[in-house]
């Protein structure tokens, strides 16, 4: 588990967000707490991935409200992190991506170099750190985003839909570093088109359909027992509109 000091849980309160009168996200509600994993399903179009980007802070929500358990904590040492189905990457080497990322958060220059070895050794990358990150294959890539949010130690890891474009091995290989972080105390809040891998992977399903949360159960419920029409639907491969 977590230090004393971490910022979960976090609490979803109302977040609805709109753009151009159009509503994405409306009245979702729910709490991640420590060390859990939350797979959020639904739909293209749900409102998935802008729930995430919400809760990371890259947007701000037209009302409702993303709380901290120490909001100080979240602002002042951005104690989470988070990994887009298509890696963010510098026009760098490996090893100082890792690095760029530990100056923004604020660590201390002397600890950057140890940081950033540490997280390419324990995924695997040791021997491309000095390799531009932008030769690096998909797989590789998304391996040094994983590696990235390692050394910055967060309280929370947002996925976004991580293991969309690569091959079952990477996708394997990348699943476990998710495990890593999970085996940390770190929380998961991921997305994912993939039944199988949330089956693998949730601790709880949230599921969101047209910009709503239409259920949020323990995983064994959601996939055994859904609650609402549109969960069953989903889960037998339906379309949903």
């Amino acid at each position: 588990m977590r230090g004393p000091d971490s910022i979960l849980p976090l609490a979803l309160r109302g977040l609805r967000y709109a753009v151009g009168g159009r509503v994405l996200l409306d009245g979702v509600s729910f709490t991640v707490e420590a060390g859990r994993r939350v797979l959020i399903l639904g739909p293209n179009g749900a409102g998935k991935s802008l729930t995430l980007r919400l809760c990371h802070g890259l947007i701000e929500p037209t009302s409702g409200s993303v709380a901290w358990a120490r909001p100080e904590e979240a602002a002042r040492r951005r104690r989470h992190a988070m990994v887009f189905q298509r890696p963010v990457l510098l026009r760098r080497s490996a090893r100082a991506n890792i690095l760029h990322a530990l100056a923004l958060a604020g660590i201390a220059r002397g600890r950057r170099g140890g940081l950033a070895d540490d997280a390419l050794a324990r995924f695997g990358l040791d021997h491309l750190a000095a390799t531009s990150a932008r030769v690096l294959s998909g797989g590789e890539q998304q391996r040094l985003a994983m590696a990235r949010a390692w050394a910055l130690d967060p309280d929370i890891l947002f996925l976004d839909e991580p293991t969309s474009a690569l091959d079952p091995a990477a996708t394997r290989a990348i699943e476990e570093m998710i495990g890593v972080f999970h085996a940390r105390g770190v929380a998961i809040v991921m997305t994912t088109h993939d039944l199988g891998q949330a089956r693998r992977m949730a601790d709880e399903v949230v599921f969101l359909h047209a910009g709503r949360l239409v259920e949020s159960a323990p995983a064994e419920r959601f996939f055994t027992q859904p609650e609402t029409a549109e969960a069953r639907a989903f889960l037998a491969g339906d379309l949903l509109w």
